[in-house]
C-alpha cells in the first residue's frame, strides 16, 4: 500500500499515470474521524451539492413530489428517458413551462440514449433535475424565474445561508457552476461536514425533514440520481440503504454513511474522474462500509479496466491507507 494517497492506472504491466487523491471522513460536528492527503484543500463542491440544494428546494416548494422527483433535482442524469420524463414531470407538477429551464443544451450522456436521439436539449441537462427544482421552489414562493440562478435572487440567497450553516462556515467564495448557478467553494472538510450533516439531521434545525426526503428519496431511487454505468448508481444499488453518494465535475465525489451517519469528501488533485470511483470504493472498503461481495460486484468501478484492442490490458486502482484520528 503507497504512502502517498493515489490512484495507479496501469497497462500491459506498466505503471502509465497517477492520479494524486485527498479525502477526508468527518463526523456531524466537523470533527475529522479519518483522513489522506489534505482534508483542508480548497474545491468548489460542483454538482456533490445537488442533494443539499435539493433540500433547500424542498423547503421552499410544498408540491406532493415522488421520490423519483426528488431523486432527479439530487441528480447528474444521463438523460435517459425515464430521467427527463421525471424532470418533466416536476415542471407539470408545479406549472412551470420547459422553456423556463437555463440549464445548458445539451446530448445525452448514455451511449444508447444519445444514438437514438442526438438532439441538444435543455431537458438532458445532467443538471435539468436541479434546475426543475429551483423553478419550483420559485413558482411557489412567487419569486422571479427569469433571473432564478443569479447569486442576488431569492432563492440562491436561501441556498447560500443554508451552506454556510450546514458547512460551519461563516462565509464560502461563490462563483459560477457549469449550469450557471451560484457554486460554493469551500475545504474538503466541510464538503465532508454537509453530508454528515444531511444524515445526521438534527444539525440542521428546520431543514431536517427535507434532508431526510432528499436522502430517502437517493435510497429509494439510486437510478434516477444518475443511470447506466455510473459509480454513484451502481454504490447505492449495491449498498442499499447504506449509503448516499453523489460525484461532482473535477474529479470531486461525496458520500455519506447513514449508520455510522459520516460524510466522506474524495477529490483526485488532477480533475480526473477515472480515478474517482475506484478511490471512493477504496475508502468504503477501507471503513468497512462495504462487504467483499459487494466489493466484488463493484469491481467495474472500483478496478475499471484500461483497454487495448477492446480487450482488458490493465486497471486503475486506488491504493492508500487513512490516518485515523485519535479516539
Amino acid at each position: 500500500m503507497s504512502s502517498v494517497p493515489l490512484v495507479r492506472v496501469t497497462r500491459s504491466g506498466l505503471e502509465e499515470s497517477v492520479h494524486l487523491v485527498d479525502v477526508v471522513v468527518v463526523d456531524a460536528d466537523g470533527r475529522v474521524v479519518a483522513s489522506c492527503g489534505d482534508p483542508d484543500r480548497e474545491l468548489y463542491a460542483r454538482s456533490s451539492m445537488k442533494p443539499f440544494q435539493a433540500t433547500v428546494t424542498l423547503s421552499l416548494a410544498p408540491f406532493d413530489f415522488t421520490d423519483a422527483e426528488v431523486a432527479v433535482m439530487c441528480a447528474s442524469h444521463n438523460a435517459e428517458p425515464v430521467h427527463v420524463r421525471t424532470v418533466r414531470s416536476i415542471l407539470a407538477r408545479t406549472g412551470v413551462d420547459e422553456g423556463a429551464l437555463q440549464c445548458p443544451s445539451m446530448r445525452p450522456w448514455d451511449d444508447e440514449t444519445l444514438a437514438a436521439d442526438p438532439k441538444r436539449r435543455r431537458i438532458n441537462s445532467d443538471c435539468s433535475g436541479k434546475h426543475a427544482g429551483m423553478l419550483a421552489a420559485c413558482a411557489a414562493q412567487g419569486w422571479p424565474l427569469a433571473n432564478y440562478r443569479a447569486p442576488d435572487h431569492p432563492l440562491q440567497q436561501a441556498v447560500l445561508r443554508s451552506v454556510l450553516r450546514a458547512s460551519g462556515r461563516e462565509e464560502v467564495r461563490v462563483g459560477v457552476d457549469g449550469c450557471g448557478v451560484p457554486v460554493h467553494g469551500m475545504p474538503l472538510w466541510a464538503m465532508a461536514t454537509i453530508y454528515a450533516r444531511m444524515v445526521a439531521r438534527e444539525r440542521l434545525g428546520d431543514l431536517a425533514p427535507f434532508a431526510e426526503r432528499a436522502v430517502s428519496s437517493m435510497v429509494a431511487e439510486p437510478y434516477l440520481v444518475a443511470g447506466r454505468n455510473r459509480a454513484d448508481t451502481a454504490l447505492m444499488e449495491a449498498a442499499p440503504g447504506a449509503v448516499i453518494a453523489k460525484g461532482g465535475a473535477e474529479a470531486l465525489m461525496c458520500a455519506a454513511l447513514l449508520e455510522p451517519r459520516l460524510g466522506i469528501a474524495v477529490k483526485i488533485r488532477d480533475g480526473a474522474s477515472r480515478a474517482s470511483g475506484p478511490a471512493v470504493l477504496h475508502v468504503l472498503r477501507l471503513l468497512g462500509a462495504l462487504d467483499e461481495g459487494q466489493v466484488e460486484r463493484l469491481a467495474p468501478f472500483a478496478r475499471p479496466a484500461v483497454l487495448g484492442g477492446g480487450e482488458p490490458v490493465g486497471e486503475v486502482r486506488a491504493e492508500f491507507d487513512l490516518t485515523r484520528a485519535p479516539t
